[in-house]
C-alpha cells in the first residue's frame, strides 16, 4: 500500500522534473513525424529510452506476421520505414502487476502552413498551453510515460514489476502498429494510453473503417456538356447517400448502451476529393475518401455491405451510373469498437491516484474516435486505460495541450504505477 508520504514524495518529484518534461515534449514536437517520416522521432525515443537503462527493441514491422491476426487493417502505405519501438523495464524480484505504457509518434499532416499561427513543428510555449502538431495528440502523453519513471527514480524508488513503454507507428490510419507489438509478444496485467482525453477516462470507444468511392463518368467537351456525364457531380448524390446512412447509423444510438446519451455518436466524414483532368472537358472520373465510425458489437462486414449497398442504390438513380455502378474499395483503418470491461482493479487503481491529484472522482466518457486501446482488450486480453490530458484543436491548426493538465495528468499516471506495480527503495 502507498502511504501519504510517498505519495506526496512522487508528486514533487514529478514537479522537480517538470520543466524538463516539458522540455522533452518541445523536442519530440519538433521531428515532422508524419506518417512514413517516423524513424528519426523513433531513433529519439530509443535515444530517451537507453539513457533511463530501459532495454530497447527497434523494429520494423512485417506486415506478412499480423496481416493473418485479428484486427488487421489493409495497409495503404510503404512500410518500408515503419519502425516500432519498445523499452522494457524488468523488475530484480516481481512482486507487483506489470503494465504497458502505450503511445504513437505518428502525427497528422499539418495542412496549409499558412494557417498556422506559428509553424507547426516549431513548439512554442504560450501560457499554460504547448503549441505544436502533435503536442497533444499525443507526444505530450508519450513523454509524461517517461517522466513518471523520472519521478519514480528521483523519489529514490523502482518499480517491483515490469514496466513496458511502446511508441508505435499507425495509430492515425491503421493500428498496425500496436498490434506488431502485440504478435511480438508483449503483455502486462493492464495497459495504460495517454492519449488526449481531458483529464478522464474512455469506458468505450467507436470503431472506424475507411473506404474509396471511385465514380465514373463520360467526358465530352464543356460546350457539350449535357450530353456526357459528370462524374464529379455524380459523386456529390453518393455523397449524400452515404449522409442518409450516417443518419441511419445515429437513429439506432439508443441500441448501444455507451452510446444512447451520445450527441451525434456516428460521424462520416469525406477527408479527400479527386478528379477530373481538364477545366473545360466534363470530368470523366472523381474518387473521395471516407472515414465512418462504428458502434462497439457492431459488424465490419456486416457495416461493408451497408455502405456497398448504400452506394448502388444512389447510383440506380444516375442515368450513367445506373450500368457503371461506382467501386468501393478498402484502405487504411478496418477497427472495432471497444468497451473497457473486467477491469475493476486498475480502473480503481487510477481512479485512486486521479482522486489524490486531481481531488475529483475520475470521470469516465464514450469517446466518439477509437483509439489503440482495442487491441489490448479485444485481442491480448489486457484491460486498456485510455487516460489523458486536456487538448485542443488536434488534428487541427494550432494544436495544443493544457500544461497545468499535463502536470495534474504526470502525478496520476505516476501514483497509479506506485500503486499498480509497487516500489521499493532504489538502494
Amino acid at each position: 500500500m502507498m502511504t501519504d508520504k510517498i505519495a506526496e514524495a512522487l508528486n514533487a518529484a514529478v514537479d522537480e522534473g517538470f520543466d524538463a518534461q516539458v522540455g522533452l515534449t518541445a523536442d519530440l514536437v519538433r521531428f515532422p513525424s508524419t506518417r512514413g517520416n517516423e524513424a528519426t522521432a523513433q531513433d529519439f525515443m530509443a535515444d530517451q529510452m537507453r539513457r533511463r537503462d530501459l532495454s530497447v527493441d527497434r523494429f520494423l514491422i512485417d506486415l506478412d506476421e499480423i496481416r493473418h491476426l485479428p484486427g488487421f487493417s489493409p495497409a495503404h502505405v510503404n512500410y518500408d520505414n515503419a519502425w516500432n519501438v519498445v523499452g522494457t523495464y524488468r523488475a530484480e524480484t516481481p512482486r507487483g502487476r506489470s503494465v504497458i505504457l502505450n503511445g504513437h509518434i505518428d502525427v497528422v499532416p499539418a495542412g496549409p502552413l499558412d494557417m498556422w499561427t506559428t509553424p507547426p513543428f516549431e513548439p512554442r510555449i504560450d501560457g499554460d498551453w504547448l503549441f505544436g502538431r502533435g503536442g497533444g495528440d499525443m507526444k505530450a502523453g508519450q513523454v509524461a510515460c517517461l517522466a513518471a519513471l523520472d519521478a519514480i527514480g528521483r523519489a529514490g524508488f523502482r518499480p517491483t514489476a515490469d514496466i513496458i513503454v511502446q511508441s508505435v507507428v499507425e495509430e492515425e490510419c491503421t493500428g498496425n502498429g500496436a498490434l506488431a507489438c502485440l504478435a511480438r509478444g508483449y503483455r502486462a496485467d493492464a495497459v495504460l494510453i495517454p492519449e488526449p482525453l481531458h483529464d478522464c477516462l474512455i469506458r468505450a470507444q467507436l470503431g472506424v473503417i475507411w473506404f474509396r468511392v471511385t465514380v465514373r463518368g463520360v467526358p465530352v467537351h464543356a460546350s457539350d456538356a449535357t450530353t456526357g456525364a459528370n462524374a464529379i457531380d455524380a459523386a456529390y448524390g453518393v455523397m449524400q447517400a452515404l449522409r442518409g446512412l450516417e443518419a441511419r447509423w445515429n437513429d439506432n444510438k439508443a441500441d448501444h448502451a455507451h452510446y444512447r446519451d451520445v450527441d451525434h455518436p456516428i460521424n462520416l466524414n469525406v477527408g479527400r476529393i479527386e478528379g477530373g483532368d481538364w477545366a473545360s472537358s466534363v470530368p470523366a472520373w472523381c474518387s473521395f475518401e471516407v472515414r465512418v465510425a462504428i458502434y462497439p458489437g457492431q459488424s465490419i462486414a456486416a457495416a461493408k455491405r451497408e455502405i456497398e449497398e448504400t452506394v448502388l442504390d444512389a447510383a440506380r438513380g444516375n442515368a450513367f451510373l445506373r450500368n457503371s455502378p461506382p467501386e468501393v474499395t478498402y484502405h487504411g483503418f478496418e477497427a472495432e469498437g471497444y468497451v473497457l470491461t473486467d477491469a475493476q482493479e486498475p480502473v480503481g487503481v487510477l481512479a485512486g491516484a486521479h482522486r489524490a491529484v486531481f481531488g475529483t472522482e475520475l470521470e469516465e466518457v464514450s469517446s466518439t474516435a477509437t483509439t489503440d486501446a482495442r487491441f489490448f482488450g479485444l485481442y491480448g486480453g489486457m484491460p486498456a486505460l485510455v487516460y489523458g490530458p486536456v487538448a485542443d484543436s488536434i488534428h487541427g491548426f494550432d494544436e495544443r495541450v493544457s500544461l497545468p493538465s499535463l502536470r495534474k495528468i504526470t502525478k496520476a499516471m505516476t501514483l497509479f504505477i506506485a500503486d499498480w506495480c509497487g516500489l521499493e527503495p532504489a538502494s
